[in-house]
């Protein structure tokens, strides 16, 4: 394959696979009741499966390094679409809740991994086009993950097969991603590129990067940034509904914050490219989520759209975030491996976040503690951020620590 061919069918895999990078987990929400009854699903069983993604993006991921070591970067992604499209797929045939669990952690699985490999491709290939390259990985995320939530439960209502076609749509769509892929692994293979053969005298450990401040310091960044988000898609429309607004206008205001996901992808890489110290942007967004959960907690029913659209502004620190761990590393290998551990340390907190603020609001009875809670980890997002997004790399600390 031609070099400029192959970098356009890299395009082509990059955005196919990034659409299917987030439905898996946000399909399920609109149907989850239907899903519940058509399985004889608990709630206590319902509320992991809503929780699961954060946490097996944290777990699988850990090994997608090794995936990308063993497999090369595009063979180690066509894995991950086949994963996600089998696991997908599968579940949508299934009548045993255990057996959907598992296949739904496959899923999850196979979106972990691309997670991770998807930006150490775009540093190995596109070196020169790391701005616009990434805003085009970040925004088919956001529109994978808004497309999915919102035509589900529509699709749900008219497919044949309800909820199980509504979800299953997404598992062909993951197996018609992996197709550039499996031609960008043949490629891969018979060329032995330069990434292929480097990676086998590395380590294939996501906490060989632990030795890096910065490094630490993204992970954080990551995982507050990932916890606020999953708390937001999870409750803001409670919080909202609780403050006097309807379930109509609660959903609105939620899905306003989650529409800001598209020009975000837009905007960060490119402001991570350009701005040598972007860190004035990071004490910014702080800003920004303190005002957003201020006004929701304050005057929820006093210009609502104000509050949402502050805090779906602050939530351009995820693909701030995702354009530093290219931004911030110089050679691939350590772009992958950074990737791992932020990734994987990141969205522990998108697990563990909501279910706390859960926990925080059902023992207290009201809001004003988990928003104290929320309130106070602005303030870790804002010092891990500045120090992630201060000029310097991971490879040059790790490189002085040895």
């Amino acid at each position: 394959m031609r070099s400029k061919v192959r970098l356009w069918w890299g395009v082509l895999a990059i955005v196919a696979l990034a659409i299917n990078l987030r439905p898996g987990a946000t399909s399920l929400g609109p149907v989850l009741a239907e899903v519940q009854a058509g399985l004889g699903m608990g709630g206590s069983l319902a509320g992991l499966l809503t929780s699961a993604p954060g946490f097996a993006f944290a777990v699988f991921g850990a090994f997608a390094v090794v995936i990308g070591l063993r497999l090369g970067l595009a063979g180690g992604l066509l894995v991950a679409a086949l994963g996600a499209a089998l696991g997908l797929l599968g579940r949508t045939f299934v009548d045993s809740v255990p057996l959907f669990f598992v296949l739904t952690a496959l899923a999850f699985a196979g979106m972990a991994f691309g997670n991770v490999l998807v930006p150490a491709f775009i540093k190995a290939h596109y070196p020169n086009r790391l701005a616009s390259i990434m805003s085009v990985y970040t925004v088919s995320l956001a529109i994978g993950a808004t497309t999915a939530s919102l035509v589900s439960a529509p699709l749900s209502d008219v497919a044949p097969g309800g909820w199980r076609a509504s979800l299953g749509v997404w598992g062909l769509a993951a197996l018609a991603a992996a197709v550039p892929w499996a031609v960008l692994a043949a490629s891969e293979r018979r060329r032995r590129l330069a990434e292929e053969v480097v990676t086998h005298r590395v380590s294939g450990s996501v906490f060989a990067v632990i030795g890096s401040r910065k490094a630490v310091a993204l992970a954080l960044f990551f995982g507050m940034q990932s916890m606020q988000a999953y708390v937001q898609f999870g409750w803001i429309a409670q919080m909202y509904r609780d403050g006097g607004l309807s379930a109509t206008q609660a959903g609105a205001m939620a899905s306003l914050l989650a529409a800001f996901g598209v020009p975000a992808g837009f905007v960060m890489p490119v402001v991570v490219a350009r701005v040598r110290d972007p860190r004035w942007v990071v004490v910014l967004l702080g800003a920004l989520l303190v005002g957003g959960y201020l006004g929701v907690w304050l005057a929820p029913t006093t210009t609502p759209w104000l509050w949402a659209a502050l805090l779906g502004v602050s939530g351009f620190a995820f693909p701030m975030a995702m354009a530093l761990i290219t931004a911030r590393t110089r050679d691939a290998h350590t772009t992958t491996q950074l990737s791992g551990f932020t990734q994987s340390v990141g969205y522990l907190f998108s697990g563990i976040g909501p279910l706390l603020v859960g926990i925080l609001f059902e023992v207290t009875g009201g809001w004003d503690v988990p928003l104290w809670f929320l309130l106070g980890s602005a303030a870790v997002f804002v010092a891990s951020g500045l120090v992630a997004a201060g000029p310097g790399f991971v490879d040059d600390e790790l490189a002085a620590r040895a």
